[in-house]
């Protein structure tokens, strides 16, 4: 078994450290919301795997696939709800693998991060399912893994911590959302969790501080300002981080190396923009959400910023020389 996936997959450590804390917070997410999120990752898994597999051997003539579409097929299954029908989930990592990477050249070559943008192609095209229907969230044991999938809450629109709020300017409690108690997509909810991957991602050295902490502090200084300026569709920073996906995209998606930005100071902006950018959607757009296309813009200014700090270095040396 060993011998045939080194026959098929490059071996890549860093994607095998990041896939311990995805594969905790999976095992949480089934406890949460039910079997049928494991049903979801080996779906996405294998629709991912295949579309690689064809485009690297038959489109690059490459012998392996990366490690990394693993680490893409997990991250695409936490942002979803766990009732999303199968052949919308596997359309949209299909989509997002091909034109979010493929397309580009493969691994390392990407602009975008492919599992949002899978994620964005069915949010656009397929928005009920993914804003509309939301199960309950597990209380006690066995909770999810006595069941395939936990009960529908039928009919409501206002089932998240997101929308609660929106909506009705409700705030869930801070308890409930720091444990994951709460409706809402697979992978968000246990914010202790996240936390803790973070941590752990900073400590192995695969995900970058820079890129969190600007992240943070473009969120948390744009929604102080608008807080205190009294706009209700703004909640206080602490809480408008602990709703939603901003946490796990902050720390698993905003963080990916081939698609942020890649010197240090270009961290700092590139985190700060999709702060800055999250409140702004969150709070004046349509989209309740706001974490996902914030960090796809993100990612489009990657590059630019970069070249810019360069740039901006290779001036000042020059300069230099020449005094």
């Amino acid at each position: 078994m060993k011998e045939l996936y080194g026959k098929y997959f490059m071996k890549q450590k860093m994607m095998r450290t990041v896939l311990i804390p995805l594969c905790v917070i999976a095992l949480y997410a089934i406890y949460t919301f039910g079997w049928r999120v494991l049903a979801l990752l080996l779906l996405n898994l294998i629709a991912a795997v295949v579309v690689e597999y064809v485009c690297e051997r038959k489109i690059f003539n490459k012998k392996k696939i990366s490690e990394a579409v693993i680490i893409t097929s997990i991250l695409y299954t936490m942002t979803l709800p766990v009732s999303l029908p199968f052949w919308i989930s596997a359309a949209g990592i299909a989509f997002g693998v091909f034109f979010g990477k493929m397309v580009f050249g493969g691994f390392g070559k990407n602009v975008f991060n492919p599992a949002l943008v899978g994620r964005a192609f069915i949010y656009i095209n397929f928005a009920n399912p993914l804003t509309i229907f939301w199960n309950e969230a597990a209380q006690g044991l066995p909770g999810g893994f006595g069941a395939y999938i936990l009960p529908h809450i039928d009919a409501v629109t206002t089932a998240t911590p997101m929308l609660l709020f929106r909506n009705g300017g409700e705030l869930t409690d801070l308890v409930n959302l720091l444990i994951g108690n709460v409706p809402g997509v697979i992978g968000e909810t246990s914010k202790i969790l996240i936390l803790i991957s973070a941590v752990y991602l900073i400590y192995k050295k695969v995900a970058s501080w820079e890129i969190m902490a600007g992240t943070v502090l473009g969120f948390a200084a744009l929604s102080s300002v608008f807080h205190f300026m009294g706009v209700e569709s703004v909640p206080n920073p602490i809480y408008g981080m602990l709703i939603g996906g901003f946490l796990f995209g902050t720390v698993f998606m905003a963080t990916d190396p081939i698609s942020a930005a890649k010197t240090v100071p270009g961290k700092w902006m590139y985190g700060i923009i999709i702060g800055v950018v999250t409140v702004i959607i969150r709070g004046f757009a349509l989209f309740s959400g706001g974490m996902m296309f914030a960090i796809l813009m993100g990612n489009l200014f990657a590059p630019i910023i970069d070249y810019a700090v360069k740039q901006r270095a290779a001036n000042k040396k020059a300069k230099e020389a020449a005094v």
